[in-house]
């Protein structure tokens, strides 16, 4: 959508005649930018990371490394699907595919160990110093803490008066807007009764500005700052969400299809609330079970419609839609026979993740072309596909991520970072020389208390679970691992 010069710029400009980075006509500045991402350690260390179940659990589940390449793919394949709609409006107005991969591989990079329940955690550590999100902190690894570029090459990232010289991979602009998802400050100063704030913090003040003055380039607009690429990350990220943490539970078993017909009325109130404030909508229960029903039906019972289709005895229309709602009516044997070949057999639930994926996709439509900023250009998707996307990703979070053995990880999980940022933050015993030596080196130039505790933040945001675990164990095991083995 319209990429000018203005939106390759980068907070360090790069000299054309710079010998490090000699001309490369074969490759975008986009492009580059994806190769950044990839070949960083943030984007590493997602491997280690929770998505829906702990990695150390099983090699199979998903883990944030798997759901962002999902991701990235997903939101690839909507970006290509609305360029070939619209491909008579003319060039310009092509979706660059590289901003696209590049917002779906990095929109998770600043997710700490344990998931959500480790975001929870840090952010009530951090309130009054600007607290923590995991969208503000994608933002401030690409812009600030991933090692890749300085301002001045001859320091260590802040000068002698405390100014921090990093810029991350020094990005291009319309590359970061496509991580900003959240157009909005998180205020410094909270009650320990506030919920997580979703926004950027206060350090990433500048970048945020510096992106919406490359971006707009001047020009005025009105409602959300959020760029066309960002839309669609964030509509993939839900996508994949609803979908694949829901073929992670039925591989580990803790869920069938046929549960979620059956799913507590608590649970389903809870989702109907939840959807309701994110979509402003007003359903009933009754209507977020319907909805439900209509999308496991349409699973359930998609593969006998193609047996009967193929039948030697041909039936109309009207005889096969009779045939299916006899099905639709069909006996809990029936059904829970169904939903176990769903559950329980690999072919069967790719496909049943395959369907749902691609419904969603080809429910996507460019909604509004804005000619005075082509980035901030609108995608709609059909209204009932959004309505059973945010159902199914809410069905999961209440009765996987907030159940019994997914709460006892979090209660160890906050047990966990509260000991290690206690720790670190205790400056009668010098906690901060627990740190390794490049994140030490900044401590000492920093003269404010809540810069100390980002730096903090920053250091344990970026651990994987596994080094996390390490990490108590070495302030709390009676048998730590080996003083040999470096931080």
């Amino acid at each position: 959508m319209e990429y000018t010069d203005s939106d390759r710029s980068r907070i360090k400009e790069i000299k054309q005649d710079d010998p490090r980075f000699p001309p490369e006509p074969y490759r975008t500045d986009f492009r580059r930018d994806c190769a950044k991402v990839i070949h960083s350690g943030s984007f590493r260390r997602l491997q280690g990371k929770t998505q829906l179940f702990p990695g150390l659990e099983s090699d199979f589940f998903r883990n944030r490394l798997t759901h962002s390449l999902e991701v990235a793919q997903i939101a690839k394949s909507i970006a290509i699907r609305l360029n070939h709609l619209l491909k008579e409006a003319g060039e310009e107005y092509r979706i660059d595919l590289d901003v696209i991969e590049l917002a779906g591989l990095a929109h998770d990079l600043g997710h700490p160990p344990f998931g959500h329940f480790g975001e929870k955690v840090l952010d009530q550590k951090m309130k009054g110093c600007g607290g923590f999100e995991g969208n503000a902190q994608t933002l401030r690894v690409l812009s600030k803490t991933e090692k890749g570029y300085l301002i001045d090459n001859t320091t260590l990232g802040i000068d002698k008066d405390g100014k921090d010289l990093r810029v991350g991979l020094n990005l291009t602009a319309r590359s970061l807007a496509s991580v900003l998802k959240y157009d909005r400050e998180i205020q410094r100063e909270r009650s320990e009764s506030d919920k997580l704030i979703k926004g950027y913090y206060g350090s990433e003040k500048s970048v945020v500005e510096f992106v919406k003055d490359k971006v707009l380039r001047n020009k005025t607009y009105s409602g959300k700052f959020e760029t066309i690429e960002c839309q669609i990350m964030d509509i993939a990220d839900d996508i994949s969400y609803s979908t694949y943490d829901l073929e992670d539970c039925f591989k580990a078993g803790f869920i069938k299809p046929i549960d979620l017909f059956c799913a507590d009325d608590e649970v389903i109130e809870t989702v109907r609330d939840k959807v309701n404030d994110k979509l402003s909508k007003d359903l009933s229960a009754k209507d977020v079970r319907k909805h439900v029903n209509s999308v496991l039906l349409f699973n359930l019972f998609d593969e006998l419609k193609v047996e009967f289709e193929n039948w030697p005895v041909k039936l109309k229309k009207d005889e096969l839609d009779d045939l299916l709602d006899f099905y639709h009516k069909a006996t809990i044997f029936t059904s829970n026979n169904l939903s176990n070949m769903i559950a329980e057999d690999g072919y069967n639930r790719t496909r049943f993740s395959s369907r749902l994926v691609g419904r969603a996709i080809r429910s996507i439509k460019v909604g509004e072309i804005n000619k005075q900023v082509p980035a901030l250009s609108r995608i709609r998707i059909e209204d009932k596909i959004q309505v059973y996307i945010e159902i199914l990703k809410n069905i999961v979070y209440e009765t996987q991520i907030l159940a019994p053995r997914t709460r006892i990880a979090a209660y160890r999980s906050k047990e966990i970072i509260n000991a290690i940022f206690k720790a670190l933050d205790n400056e009668k015993e010098e906690g901060f020389m627990l740190l390794p030596e490049d994140f030490r080196v900044i401590y000492k130039s920093l003269d404010k208390p809540e810069d100390k505790r980002r730096l903090i933040c920053d250091f344990i945001a970026g651990m994987t679970d596994r080094y996390a675990l390490e990490f108590y164990g070495r302030l709390t095991s009676e048998n730590p691992e080996t003083i040999f083995k470096p931080l």
